[in-house]
């Protein structure tokens, strides 16, 4: 049977194929970005087909929509291809035509990309409420910025209750700074209810996992946050280990060596946080550990004192609370349970001995 492998460049308006068999280009096209016209291709080749298409906007809805009509299809990292993209000329074909290479011969890595719709959805909506909630903390800064240029120390009231805000406006003596003020609230008021109506759309998408109901019940983990690791993580079956876990969230260790001393021994390795991370994920689950670090009287704050107890630095210890709850939702996740101090227990060992390193 003839096995193809073809790179696929996508862009919002065209994407270029390169289709290779017998480590060939045989055949290349320039086709409107659109299922039908994607489709009729993929459909016209008889033999076993792998597609690759490199992480970006439009690559969830690819993946989807053409998923059926390959054999398999990767969507897979651009930063891992970079050294290779950026070796000799680049244009559309070339880099079409490098994807294919890489899939044969099994060298890209995939991104993760779900097949459920409402999971999408869900997805989306939690993307959407926080970069709402940024453009709301913008808005509140550009506010504060312009009262300090006149010398103006704005209360925190005034900010954020228009009832205030206008009593406030009436009083100050520096109409100028009153004009310019009422402008900008008009964006944060914008802003502002933007977040309201992300944040009850995100209550009613997950009102049918339970899981987000149990996880909401943690100390330092509400529904905002609750929502936003399951719709990013979506499945605690994609880690095969805890390890994998914390590193794609952002709090996990990578060892990095390289060379020997002067006696020819290895050199210690290093420990340190991994770069490539989802930040979503990474704020999520450190807000989550600072907040149970400030609440009294639960296992999490315990074993943050017992780890400064022992020397550890606070923000070592802050990465430790965070791993281990994570490894407690990923338990959870996968049992479908509620929390168990017991599996508090169990992760003490492995997240104390990755926090000493």
């Amino acid at each position: 049977m003839t096995t193809y492998y073809i790179g696929a460049d996508v862009h919002s308006n065209s994407t270029e194929l390169a289709i290779e068999r017998n480590k060939k280009i045989v055949q290349r096209y320039n086709l409107p970005t659109s299922i039908a016209a994607l489709s009729n291709v993929l459909d016209s080749l008889k033999g076993e087909k792998y597609l690759a298409i490199e992480e970006g906007p439009m690559a969830g809805w690819l993946y989807r929509n053409l998923g059926k009509k390959v054999d398999e299809l990767i969507i897979c990292d651009p930063r891992r291809n970079k050294l290779i993209d950026s070796d000799g000329d680049k244009d559309d074909k070339i880099d079409a035509a490098k994807l294919a290479c890489l899939l044969r011969g099994n060298f890209l890595r995939p991104v993760y990309h779900s097949d459920d719709a409402g999971r999408t959805e869900l997805k989306h909506w939690v993307g959407l409420y926080h970069d709402r909630v940024r453009d709301a903390v913008r808005n509140i800064n550009k506010i504060r910025s312009r009262c300090r240029m006149h010398g103006v120390s704005i209360p925190r009231m005034v900010v954020r209750r228009a009832t205030v805000r206008d009593k406030w406006l009436a009083k100050t003596s520096n109409q100028p700074l009153a004009k310019q003020l009422e402008l900008l609230w008009l964006g944060y008021d914008a802003t502002s209810q933007q977040v309201r109506i992300a944040r009850r759309r995100l209550s009613i998408l997950s009102d049918k996992y339970k899981i987000i109901k149990f996880w909401s019940q943690l100390p330092g983990i509400g529904l905002v946050r609750a929502t936003t690791l399951f719709a990013y993580l979506d499945t605690p079956w994609r880690f095969k280990k805890k390890n994998k876990l914390w590193k794609y969230c952002g709090v996990g260790l990578q060892r990095t060596t390289s060379g020997t001393d002067s006696k020819g021994r290895p050199k210690p390795a290093r420990l340190q946080l991994p770069w490539a991370v989802n930040r979503t994920l990474k704020n999520a689950i450190l807000g989550a550990a600072s907040s149970v670090i400030n609440q009294k009287n639960n296992l999490f704050r315990r074993y943050y004192e017992r780890m400064l107890e022992d020397g550890i630095m606070p923000s070592n210890a802050r990465h430790a609370v965070a791993r281990k709850l994570l490894t407690v939702m990923w338990a959870m996740w996968k049992t479908n349970s509620r929390f168990d101090e017991g599996m508090c227990r169990k992760s003490d060992m492995q997240t104390t001995a990755a926090s000493l390193g």
